[in-house]
């Protein structure tokens, strides 16, 4: 049974499709990145998920039970990090934590949220801080504490480390490795390329309300070109002629930078015959596949 099955789901606000026929099941015990620009659907396919808003059409399930006929049963083993917490501001940090906890029907141990409270770096004394005089930073720690605290089947994050120091955000990472060693799930929203590269497992991209990527990291990072540097001992002819998939960057008398796109067998039978000193090859960044996507969208 999938966390998560997203079923040909449509919104329409007037003539606007804010999603449009979305399908995506979840794999239990992974890390999915949820991604898109502003304005792709992102948040409000959270939103139908969580039955705080109905689609046009199509079904979404959590662990089986349909969002909207089902909500509560389907909601009840989500620990949910909004984009911004919507609290109450006279309310005091341990108010809030249960509040949600009274609210989620799960019992919270007083030890897993001290747990959370010591790892997030969140003292005792600053519970008893109404939210009013909380930074961006203590309330995004709060909802972090809020959402992990039933240790929950399902986490559904939304931009999860906005406002997070380095520090913080690190102590974040770990959290969800530990989550996942557990057999936990995790859908997460994020624009930070290089955190969904650290974390997730796969990605589901959205542009305009619709499905354009879904790929594990792994095979994503083998789409994308790798930089490669080649260095001569004598000076050769500017290059020309490469094999396709090989991008010339920059060229000089003993030094090509190239971006190579497949194998690289083809790039060294091409250069077998020249004074090669040494080839550099970089790692292939994730980013430039995803913002080439980004980029198609905004044609």
């Amino acid at each position: 049974m999938a966390p998560i099955s997203i079923c040909g789901l449509t919104k329409q606000y007037g003539n606007v499709r804010a999603v449009n026929n979305l399908n995506l099941d979840v794999i239990q015990g992974e890390i999915l990145g949820f991604l898109g620009l502003n304005g792709a659907g992102k948040t409000t396919t959270i939103r139908i998920l969580l039955d705080l808003l109905r689609p046009s059409s199509g079904n979404a399930f959590i662990l089986g039970h349909d969002c909207q006929s089902d909500g509560l049963q389907a909601r009840l083993n989500i620990g949910y990090l909004p984009g911004e917490m919507g609290i109450y501001s006279d309310l005091t940090g341990r108010e809030v934590l249960d509040l949600l906890a009274g609210l989620n029907g799960r019992a919270v141990k007083v030890s897993r949220r001290r747990d959370l409270q010591e790892r997030l770096e969140f003292p005792e004394s600053d519970l008893s801080r109404r939210l009013r005089e909380y930074s961006t930073g203590m309330k995004r720690k709060l909802g972090l504490i809020q959402a992990f605290q039933s240790d929950p089947t399902l986490l559904i994050l939304d931009e999860p480390t906005e406002g997070l120091d380095p520090l913080m955000q690190e102590s974040f990472y770990k959290l969800l490795v530990d989550v996942k060693q557990r057999g936990r799930t995790v859908f997460m929203s994020s624009h930070v390329l290089s955190e969904v590269d650290r974390v997730c497992d796969r990605i589901a991209l959205i542009r305009k309300g619709e499905l354009v990527l879904l790929s594990g990291i792994e095979e994503l990072r083998k789409l994308a070109a790798r930089p490669v540097r080649v260095l001569f001992a004598e000076d050769v002819p500017i290059a020309a002629g490469l094999p396709p998939g090989n991008e010339v960057v920059e060229t000089g008398p003993r030094a090509w930078n190239l971006k190579v796109e497949g194998p690289l067998g083809p790039l060294l039978r091409s250069i077998a015959t020249l004074p090669v000193r040494d080839i550099e090859i970089a790692e292939a960044k994730l980013e430039d596949v995803i913002l080439k996507y980004y980029r198609d969208g905004a044609e």
